[in-house]
């Protein structure tokens, strides 16, 4: 068992706006991924990783240049997911490094990262186990620029494009599996039907 409001206490002991956006939106994402974990015990996920990997899976923002969200360092933000990856294996964490490094849009292709020439190492972050994909799913629902919101589904699913058609389709399959009641079949269909005629999408921007 890992204690992640200590890690949380290390890399963010001051108690400021930005700490209080990261503990605010990481307990939003827990909470809709607990909730999902409770709606599925069939998936037989592990629901203690799950709430620690919740906590953590924004751990590097704080390395980042967003100054929108209090975040004043050096690199750009798409690295935000790899930078807390590194932090946590260097704490010996590599499970919960996983879920940081895989979180950004419904995952991050070797293709995308190449065509787009993004800061990230040429390999696929995609988010492959189930409880990757949960964390994953439920982080898509809030933002840190309004943490406390929970946007709809539709919401989230427009909020997805600028990573790509494919995380859409992604995100569609995944609202199928965890939260049937809100599945949209004919929007799944429309953004396989876009996604066909797409052009590649610029991560940059």
């Amino acid at each position: 068992m890992m204690d992640y409001q200590a890690i949380i206490d290390k890399y963010y002991p001051e108690d400021n706006e930005l700490r209080h956006i990261l503990i605010t939106h990481s307990q939003s994402v827990a909470r809709k991924a607990l909730q999902i974990v409770s709606y599925h015990p069939e998936l037989q996920l592990d629901a203690q990783f799950v709430e620690e990997a919740a906590m953590l899976h924004d751990l590097g923002i704080f390395l980042t240049d967003a100054p929108g969200i209090q975040c004043f360092g050096s690199h750009p933000y798409i690295c935000h997911g790899r930078l807390g990856a590194e932090i946590l294996r260097k704490e010996g964490y590599e499970r919960h490094a996983r879920v940081c490094e895989r979180h950004t849009g419904a995952g991050i292709t070797c293709k995308q990262i190449v065509e787009q020439n993004l800061p990230l190492p040429h390999q696929d972050f995609l988010p492959e186990t189930m409880e990757e994909k949960v964390i994953c799913y439920a982080d898509k629902f809030y933002s840190k620029s309004h943490p406390e919101r929970e946007r709809s589904v539709n919401d989230t699913a427009r909020s997805l494009e600028k990573f790509g058609l494919d995380g859409v389709c992604i995100f569609w399959t995944w609202v199928k599996r965890f939260e049937p009641e809100w599945y949209d079949k004919s929007l799944h269909q429309a953004a396989q039907a876009k996604l066909l005629a797409a052009a590649p999408t610029d991560l940059t921007e």
